[in-house]
């Protein structure tokens, strides 16, 4: 099972696109709405959400997290009891943990980002208390993915694919949408 968290003000391509390119891959993806069913994006596009918060299983099936970035949004997730239990969960299962734009603040506010190398939005590298800040849009640090922004959600969501699936399943999505390889 992957999760993408959605909480009020999230960047509505950052959460969708890897919904959709994992959906594409066959992969069981469901969308967490924090405080509600209904999630009103950054851009005033509402989503209702697959399951809430109260309805989270976290257990074996666990593939990785998602946290889209945009504001409010991120910092709504980082407000989060669900969301924190969820990376937490995930990092002791040793299980993917990926956030886009400025989530991954939430990644280094947890901790999650000790002794790796991660990117976040420019401007807000302080918050990502990391071993290393990148300069590259994408990133990948062992089980932790992180990536600058809605301008490469595409490429975001095409790695995910790739590292749960292998690069000739990404290539082969990448080439049936029409985007780069």
């Amino acid at each position: 099972m992957i999760y993408v968290f959605l909480a009020k003000g999230f960047e509505e391509v950052e959460a969708l696109a890897p919904v959709d390119c994992l959906r594409r891959a066959g992969k069981q993806v469901k969308t967490v709405g924090i405080g509600g069913k209904v999630i009103e994006g950054a851009h005033g596009i509402s989503v209702t959400a697959d399951i809430t918060e109260d309805a989270l299983v976290l257990d074996h099936t666990l593939e990785m997290v998602v946290l889209p970035g945009g504001m409010p949004g991120t910092l709504n997730l980082g407000q989060s009891d669900t969301v924190k239990k969820a990376l937490q969960f995930a990092k002791e299962q040793d299980k993917w943990i990926t956030a886009i734009c400025a989530a991954p603040s939430v990644l280094g506010r947890e901790g999650l980002l000790k002794d790796k190398k991660a990117v976040v939005y420019p401007g807000m590298e302080k918050e990502l208390h990391c071993a290393k800040v990148g300069h590259e849009t994408l990133c990948v640090d062992g089980k932790v993915i992180t990536a600058k922004g809605p301008g490469v959600a595409f490429d975001f969501a095409l790695k995910l694919v790739e590292v749960l699936l292998g690069k000739e399943v990404r290539k082969s999505l990448a080439e049936k949408m029409v985007c780069k390889k």
